[in-house]
């Protein structure tokens, strides 16, 4: 498989304001309820219970796992806001390449989800307007999150799609096979 290098478009691209909203999304293959055309915490919950049978609820979130990776989904939907959170590791006594490599990370190479330090942890996480996201944006999301913190420490990456012009051009062969590797093989891996 070749690489398909997305490259930053240098000049600004205007962008028409349309207020109506558009068509509900076909529902994607294999989810048995319907897409509404909106999000909300009820249909993260439904599509959340359908990734992971026993994920449960907990206040204005789930806790759920992909993978045998933890995931946590938070919203609010006064604020019109959801956020997916995997745990990696402890951030104390990360060494300052390893803050660099985040940060050259999050320029071409984690795409949609983002490596953050908080609550003494680095997480990787992923941040949209609540009901805006689509059933195909929160899979992919989730997918962008696991895979992003599976591959700290080694390729930092979410995907298939790095942005040219980063450092992280030359990880990328290696990310692709790895991943081809882990979804055509027989051991699932919840991606």
């Amino acid at each position: 498989m070749r690489a398909l290098i997305l490259v930053p478009l240098l000049t600004p691209i205007a962008f028409a304001q349309d207020t109506d909203v558009p068509p509900p999304l076909e529902q994607p293959p294999g989810f048995e309820i319907p897409f509404t055309g909106e999000m909300t915490a009820e249909r993260l919950g439904e599509l959340i219970r359908q990734i992971d049978a026993s994920a449960s609820a907990q206040g204005n979130g789930y806790r759920f796992q992909v993978a045998d990776r933890d995931m946590m989904t938070v919203y609010d939907e006064t604020a019109n806001r959801m956020r997916i959170i995997s745990p990696i590791i402890p951030a104390d006594g990360l060494p300052p390449e390893l803050l660099m490599r985040m940060l050259q990370a999050n320029f071409d190479a984690v795409l949609d989800a983002r490596y953050a330090i908080g609550n003494g942890n680095v997480w990787s996480t992923f941040v949209h307007p609540l009901s805006t996201l689509t059933d195909q944006d929160f899979l992919s999301a989730i997918a962008q999150t696991a895979v992003a913190a599976e591959t700290f420490g080694t390729t930092f990456s979410s995907g298939v799609f790095v942005f040219g012009g980063g450092d992280t051009q030359s990880l990328h062969e290696d990310l692709l096979r790895r991943l081809e590797e882990a979804t055509n093989s027989e051991d699932d891996r919840g991606i």
